[in-house]
């Protein structure tokens, strides 16, 4: 399903995520590690009343107590300018700041996914104006 703002379109999470399921598991799964880390959190005690109150889908998953943390694997996506790309991640905590965390992610040199990112950084460049006072300089 595509909504259209203007002359511009967007796409939704599940046209996005080539795997929908899985992409809407994982971050529940890392919300209830989160949970259980810190039980006492009344901000994220909040949110996850408001979720399961609010969205059948999360109440379903919430309810599946998956607890999982998910530090290395592969993102599968549909990028609505280069198509699918197939992309390995990895998160590495930033000890100077408790949880915060940098997510990298790579692909294979030569591979269709790079030529796909080098397709999309080429497209970036050319679509992207910088406004007055904010560039370099």
């Amino acid at each position: 399903m595509r909504t259209t703002h203007g002359s511009r379109s967007s796409t939704t999470a599940r046209d996005f995520w080539i795997d929908w399921e899985r992409a809407a598991d994982d971050p529940v799964s890392e919300l209830r590690t989160e949970a259980g880390r810190d039980p006492y959190d009344g901000a994220l005690t909040d949110l996850v009343g408001e979720l399961s109150t609010q969205s059948p889908p999360f109440r379903t998953r919430w309810a599946a107590h998956d607890v999982r943390l998910h530090r290395t694997g592969r993102k599968h996506v549909r990028h609505p300018v280069v198509g699918e790309l197939h992309l390995d991640f990895e998160v590495l905590d930033l000890p100077a700041d408790p949880g915060l965390n940098l997510v990298t992610f790579t692909c294979p040199a030569g591979s269709p996914d790079e030529d796909a990112l080098r397709m999309l950084a080429g497209w970036a460049a050319t679509t992207s104006e910088i406004a007055p006072g904010t560039g370099p300089g």
